[in-house]
């Protein structure tokens, strides 16, 4: 089983019934919106470790905060995730891009902006837990992480729900080193 999906398993039935709790939202329309989140989290992810410092900086980080133990407390996790460093991940994921990211996915899929960014601090810990135990038990170290995550991009864009698949095609198309952007802009007109 690849990476992205085994990510997808483990953010799936019981835990998208406890995010749609948290939420407010409809189970189905929640199931969307991670579908939506993860692939762009994920690009986001893979895009920032395509460079030596940073694959080098994202192993770091996974060996001193992320070591999977998160997986097997979600449940505890989900109510108290405004309190973890959901946010901190975003800043680095997605930079000043964070608040597009929010307005696209919540035109994308009928969540309010705030559901979104409740969602996208959720599910940061997450996969950085998910991507630190793999990390661990593979014993990766920065460039096999990098190699990883590159090889599982496609794959990851590829689950997108509807039109959002061919947007992997589409990253970073003004190279300004940030595919954000370029998928959120994306994103309104494919998702109308």
């Amino acid at each position: 089983m690849g990476l992205f999906e085994g990510l997808t398993q483990q953010i799936g039935g019981q835990v998208i019934s406890s995010l749609a709790s948290q939420l407010g939202a409809d189970e189905a329309v929640t199931q969307t919106a991670v579908q939506t989140a993860l692939p762009l989290l994920f690009s986001a992810l893979s895009k920032n470790a395509s460079t030596q410092e940073g694959a080098t900086s994202l192993a770091n980080a996974l060996d001193k905060d992320h070591d999977g133990s998160i997986l097997n407390m979600l449940g505890d996790f989900i109510p108290n995730a405004g309190q973890s460093s959901g946010a901190g991940i975003l800043g680095h994921l997605l930079g000043d891009k964070r608040g597009m990211a929010e307005q696209g996915i919540s035109q994308a899929t009928g969540l309010n902006v705030g559901q979104v960014g409740q969602l996208l601090i959720t599910l940061a810990p997450i996969i950085m837990g998910y991507l630190g135990k793999q990390k661990q038990e593979g014993g990766l170290d920065a460039s096999a992480l990098s190699n990883l995550l590159g090889g599982e991009r496609e794959v990851a864009q590829s689950q997108a729900p509807g039109g959002l698949g061919m947007l992997a095609n589409l990253l970073d198309m003004d190279n300004d080193g940030n595919p954000v952007d370029d998928v959120l802009g994306m994103l309104g007109r494919f998702i109308k």
